[in-house]
Formats: C-alpha cells, structure tokens, sequence
C-alpha cells in the first residue's frame, strides 16, 4: 500500500498503486480542491505541490509518489492567507474558479524558487489553461505575490473562511444580500 505525507499528514492508501494520485486525494481523503480536468495533464487543473515541484496530479500514480510529501490547495494555506491566494483575489484574477487551485498551486512552487519571477518565467511556468481570459491579470498578481514573499509590499487579506456574509459586506458592500443592485 503507498505510503506519501498528504498536507503534514502521513497517509497509506488502501487503492491499486496504479491508481493516479489525483483520485486517491479527491476520493480517499476528500481533498476535493484538486480539480479533474482533462484527464490529460493539459489543462493543469490538477496541480499539487510534490517535494516542492508543481505537479499534475493526474498523471502521476500514487506508486511513483510514494515516500513523498504533497501539497494540495488545502495544505498550501488553510485560511486562505497564501500571498498568491491574496494576490489574485486583490487583482480579481478568479472568475468561475475552477482552474485557480491549480494556477495557485504552480505559482507558490514557481514564487518559492523565483523571488524574482519575469513575464517569461511566470509564461512558462503557468502552462494551465483558463477559459475566462485571466492571463494578463494572473502574470501581474503572481509578481505581486512575489513582491508580497519578498517582504517589499503587504497585502490585505479578505473575509476569511466561515465569515457571515453581513460582516463580509462591511468590507466589499457588494457582498451584502440585501443591497440594491442596478439594472
């Protein structure tokens, strides 16, 4: 049975260890941020973080990561705090949301090895595809976000996780359920 630390947690799958590891983390542990996608390793909606590469999930069986140590969008930042995470929600990078944990988890590895990261270095590094038209504002929070790690600018962190949706709209009123909204 492979044996991997999933998140600081050390886990031993009872599944086929030809299994690829994206099921076992949605399935066996409910760590369901992962996202399916292509199924191909094209779309990079998969990605996690295995000893500090940024790897689709899809593609790897849990046998090949066995001994490793994972990190998935839930163990990258449990309050959603992640200089990334805050980076794209300051520059409204994220629209439906379905590729962002991948991109999220691709630009911690790229951030966390690159302080410093180009436009060239984020292209090549972001390979995940987003049908809503993020890029031009996804390249510009990933360098905030390094600038962030960096220690040469904050961020500001939004309502966290479980907040009422009234104390939420204190901040963004737009949140608040009952405002008026215009037609």
């Amino acid at each position: 049975m492979p044996k991997l630390t999933v998140n600081n947690e050390a886990i031993e799958y009872r599944m086929d260890p030809a299994t690829p590891l994206l099921w076992a983390l949605r399935d066996a542990s409910n760590l369901t941020g992962t996202k399916y996608g292509c199924g191909t390793g094209s779309c990079g909606a998969c990605i996690v973080d295995i000893d500090g590469k940024a790897v689709k999930s899809c593609q790897i069986t849990l046998d090949a990561v066995e001994g490793t140590f994972v990190t998935t969008i839930e163990g990258l930042s449990p309050d959603r705090t992640h200089p990334v995470q805050l980076a794209l929600i300051a520059a409204n990078v994220p629209q439906c949301g379905y590729c962002i944990p991948g991109i999220v988890m691709a630009a911690s590895v790229l951030i966390r090895r690159n302080r410093n990261p180009s436009d060239e270095a984020i292209a090549g590094a972001i390979t995940n595809l987003c049908r809503c038209g993020i890029y031009p504002r996804l390249v510009e929070a990933i360098q905030r976000a390094a600038s962030a790690m960096r220690g040469d600018e904050p961020l500001a962190t939004g309502a966290r996780p479980g907040i009422d949706p009234r104390e939420a709209a204190r901040i963004v009123p737009a949140l608040d359920p009952g405002s008026q909204r215009p037609r």
